[in-house]
């Protein structure tokens, strides 16, 4: 993982967050603890089952 983009992400990130505070929209995330933590928890399990290269093509079970 790059470093770079990582920063970059991130400030990306905080100025996007302070443009919606200053404009007073809601920002289009959880503005609660738990929230985050689900997101965590999806980003987790996706890369729990990435690791262990497991899955199946869903639009090949559908037949799509």
């Amino acid at each position: 993982m790059s470093t770079q983009l990582t920063v970059l992400a991130l400030l990306t990130g905080l100025v996007t967050g302070a443009l919606f505070r200053f404009l007073n929209v809601p920002i289009p995330a959880p503005p609660e603890l738990p929230g985050i933590i689900g997101i965590i928890g999806i980003y987790v399990g996706y890369k729990v089952i990435d690791h262990f290269d497991i899955g199946i093509d869903l639009l090949e079970a559908l037949g799509l």
